[in-house]
């Protein structure tokens, strides 16, 4: 975070950023990005609309960060020693019922993030190739380690894989990703395309 965001940012507690966190989160289920307003977040969460704008400067960092706080800590500290644990380990760190919720999120989103740059920008920045970044390094590990090789063309699809696999279960099953069903996922598709071989 640059220092301006740093000094825009330190005037409020880690608590009542997490409560504002929460009822961003709860509106953008409710009513969508678009007819969310600073005027709802203001009124949600008895604040003054300047000092939202003045902590985060408009209403796609506002929404981004609320969903990054939702993400339970860094995704290149899991390192259990093989790709599949890892794997398997980053999706059990969230039940079913959140899963469900981040749906829902994603669904409110899927069409704001292609009708507003500023949005898209902000998802891209704060909360994509952060997650992208942190899943090279896991599999920079596994390289390492000789499970998969360094010239698998499936290398630069993995977390395609994953975040499609998340994204259409309910288009095509109606039903939410769970951790059952993205754990086969990853052992039936993710791991055989990157030439790890299945468990015995």
């Amino acid at each position: 975070m640059s220092d301006i965001a740093t000094s825009r940012r330190s005037r409020i507690t880690p608590e009542r950023e997490a409560e504002l966190y929460r009822a961003v989160l709860d509106l953008l289920r409710e009513v969508g990005y678009d007819a969310l307003t600073m005027d709802a977040v203001a009124a949600r969460t008895r604040s003054s609309k300047a000092t939202l704008y003045r902590q985060w400067g408009g209403k796609a960092e506002l929404v981004v960060r609320a969903m990054h706080s939702q993400k339970p800590g860094g995704l290149a500290d899991v390192d259990t020693g093989s790709l599949r644990g890892d794997l398997h380990t980053i999706i059990g760190r969230e039940d079913d019922c959140v899963m469900a919720e981040n749906v829902a999120l994603m669904r409110a989103l899927a069409m704001a993030v292609h009708q507003n740059d500023d949005l898209r920008q902000a998802l891209r920045e704060l909360l994509v190739e952060p997650e992208v970044e942190e899943f090279r390094r896991i599999v920079d590990r596994a390289i390492r380690r000789g499970e998969v090789r360094a010239d698998n063309p499936a290398l630069d699809y993995i977390v395609h894989m994953l975040v499609g696999a998340f994204a259409t279960r309910m288009l095509i099953d109606e039903r939410p990703p769970t951790q059952a069903f993205l754990t086969s996922y990853i052992d039936a598709v993710v791991l055989p395309a990157l030439g790890v071989a299945p468990p015995h």
